[in-house]
């Protein structure tokens, strides 16, 4: 057992526990130069020695067998425990029994006891002074670790700030399309996406760094700062048990010279024989490493887990602790269930392979524990990342079943409607009313959610409160009593007058599993998409894909820039909207099966306006678009928004207001 082993995190408190030690053995070699000037003089002053010992002891000797701050509580027999503070304690009973004086054993004393312990702890002393040096290096290392973190965070930054050139870069090259300037801007436009990735791949980088760094400073760095006070043998090389720190050496080599003191008083006080004897047993007991264990034994630190957590009344208002279902809180509570069971459907098969992933890991590690070159480290780290997925897929786990059994519990078997409605994150360019709340939503900033299915605009605090009751078409919904309560006053559905935003905002988290709204498209309806780029997953939730592969959408954007996939071999998860792209070979087809939408009415820009979503289009001053067709495209596609087809073949919705009929 060592420090670096059992306390990896408690640096300071084993040099102090050092120090301490040293500090004893210091007042022990004080206390044998005193009893030599004691043994010239006169018998009697040794009682008074003795006492004088007894009180530096109790003042010192608890910090130096439990610490200064001991976890556990410790007692006068505890301290006997230890074979270091039980040798001082015999020493000092031997001097309270030793009556006789005796010069040839003060001279003794002085040469052979005190001299030596004197050298001893000069030599001691520089391993004190290396001691305090690596106190200085554990503060670098700490420096050095948040330097390359915050050489992470510089990184993303930059990464941030290279992305934002390029969409500059990018709108800068579309304004010079048609003038002499558009080779330059364009190969200005490479380039700056060559210097993206770059930051790109820096940030990766940095972002693989800090971990390693990290995960060595706590797994490593800590326990060898700890352990790093170790003896030399005579040949200068590393002894074969590097448990035995410089202090522990330093107690060996005083309690051997104690030994040589208590030889001298047996040649010299054979009357006192015996008692020279059991103090002579008592030091040559001494034993840092149990001392040691004494020392970790009362400084571990026990964790009690918190009370749980109860309902807490207002002070305003009281309530009782049952969940409320009346009026539209069943009806948040009916949406809220609903999506915890879809989640939870989606989970079991992945905790499952998850766990069986885990124990093939552990079985792998048990196997080759016992030859070192068998790739034992890569085994076990591949074992705590198959863990570690298994802590996150049971937590979010345990969030969905609790989520479940309360609602469940709560609504007693009144689960509404099964038709949930399908909503996306939309922005307003113009004032839309809440289908159920009846107040204005206006903004470009993710304000609201619009059904896909049919086209119900609400806010984002409404999405919850509307009931399961989506018609499936556009302009028509099911009303349930509740929601005619409380819709009386206002149209019960309000156009698609949104955009979709698809504003990326990064991975997805376990808690995604409670929150996330999304569209599920119909088996038989799945779109084939190619990979465009290589996809690492940085959660238990996403997919790993690699470019030039095709996979299966089966959860449309729904405005967070994410897609959820299906690859060939049943794997499901999220990734990046823009990884993706249509599995046709070329533009050509896309092209042509957007004019045959179209409906032959054209229209003309009056104004520049730049798309704000994938699902949007460009419109220049003076360029035609041809409206699409059908009873949801073109001039029907909604109250401020049209939808049709660029001179690329592209289709996409635009803002009226920004054309005119031709």
């Amino acid at each position: 057992m060592s420090y670096g082993e059992s306390l990896p995190d408690q640096v300071d408190r084993v040099a102090n526990l050092s120090d301490a030690q040293a500090d004893i053995l210091s007042d022990i070699r004080e206390l044998y130069r005193e009893r030599a000037a004691v043994e010239r003089d006169h018998a009697a002053r040794l009682l008074a020695l003795a006492q004088k010992a007894v009180d530096k002891k109790n003042k010192k000797m608890a910090s130096s067998v439990v610490g200064d701050e001991p976890s556990r509580a410790w007692s006068e027999e505890t301290l006997g425990q230890s074979t270091l503070a039980n040798a001082y304690s015999k020493i000092i009973a031997s001097l309270a029994n030793s009556q006789q004086e005796h010069v040839n054993l003060a001279d003794a004393l002085s040469v052979q006891v005190v001299g030596v312990l004197a050298s001893l702890a000069r030599k001691n002393e520089g391993h004190r002074k290396k001691a305090r040096g690596q106190a200085q290096f554990y503060q670098k290392v700490l420096a050095d670790r948040d330097r390359i973190y915050s050489d992470r965070s510089k990184s993303k930054l930059k990464y941030d700030e290279e992305c934002v050139e390029v969409e500059t870069h990018r709108q800068k090259q579309d304004r010079t399309q048609d003038d002499k300037h558009s080779n330059r801007a364009a190969k200005q436009y490479q380039q700056q996406i060559v210097d993206m990735y770059n930051a790109k791949n820096l940030y990766i980088i940095s972002t693989a760094t800090a971990n390693k760094v990290k995960d060595r400073f706590y797994t490593e760095d800590l326990s060898r700062i700890e352990n790093v006070r170790r003896d030399f043998n005579f040949r200068g090389r590393l002894q074969p048990d590097f448990r035995t720190s410089n202090i522990s050496n330093y107690i060996t080599n005083v309690a051997s010279v104690l030994r040589h003191a208590q030889g001298l008083q047996l040649t010299h006080y054979d009357a006192l024989k015996s008692q020279v004897s059991v103090l002579d047993a008592a030091i040559s007991e001494v034993d840092p490493k149990k001392d040691q264990e004494l020392f970790i034994e009362h400084n571990l630190r026990p964790f009690g887990s918190p009370t749980d957590w109860t309902f807490e009344p207002c002070a305003s208002h009281y309530d009782t602790a049952e969940v409320n279902v009346d009026g539209g809180a069943k009806i948040y509570l009916q949406n809220k269930l609903s999506r915890s069971r879809a989640k939870l459907l989606e989970l079991n098969p992945l905790l499952e392979a998850k766990r069986k992933e885990a124990e093939q890991a552990l079985s792998f590690v048990n196997a080759g524990s016992g030859n070192p070159s068998s790739g034992s480290v890569d085994a076990i780290d591949g074992l705590l990342d198959a863990q570690h997925q298994v802590t996150l897929y049971e937590t979010s786990h345990s969030i969905l079943e609790t989520e479940i059994r309360i609602i469940e519990t709560a609504l007693g078997g009144d689960e509404g409607s099964q038709r949930p409605h399908s909503f996306k994150s939309s922005s307003f360019t113009i004032p839309t009313e809440c289908g159920y709340c009846a107040t204005s939503i206006w903004g470009l900033s993710k304000q609201g959610k619009t059904c896909r299915a049919c086209g119900l605009s609400v806010h984002s605090k409404c999405e919850l409160k509307v009931a399961a009751d989506c018609s499936g078409v556009r302009g028509v919904r099911q009303k349930t009593a509740d929601t005619e309560s409380l819709l009386s006053s206002t149209s019960a559905l309000s156009r698609n007058t949104s955009r979709a935003s698809s504003t990326f905002t990064g991975p997805p988290t376990p808690s995604s599993f409670t929150q996330a709204s999304t569209h599920v498209i119909p088996e038989t309806e799945f779109p084939v998409v190619r990979v465009i780029y290589d996809f690492t997953p940085t959660s238990p939730f996403e997919l790993a894909v690699h470019e030039g592969t095709t996979v299966r959408v089966i959860e449309e954007d729904d405005g967070s820039g994410w897609v959820k996939v299906a690859d060939e071999g049943g794997g499901r998860g999220l990734v990046p909207a823009s990884y993706i792209e249509s599995a046709d070979a070329s533009r050509a087809p896309e092209s042509s099966a957007g004019h045959r939408l179209g409906s032959g009415q054209f229209v003309r820009g009056l104004y520049d306006y730049q798309s704000q979503g994938s699902d949007e289009l460009d419109v220049s001053e003076d360029a035609r678009i041809e409206l699409t067709s059908g009873p949801s495209g073109g001039r029907n596609y909604a109250e401020g928004w049209w939808e049709g087809i660029d001179a690329l073949g592209r289709k996409g919705i635009f803002p009226s207001n920004y054309v005119e009929l031709v």
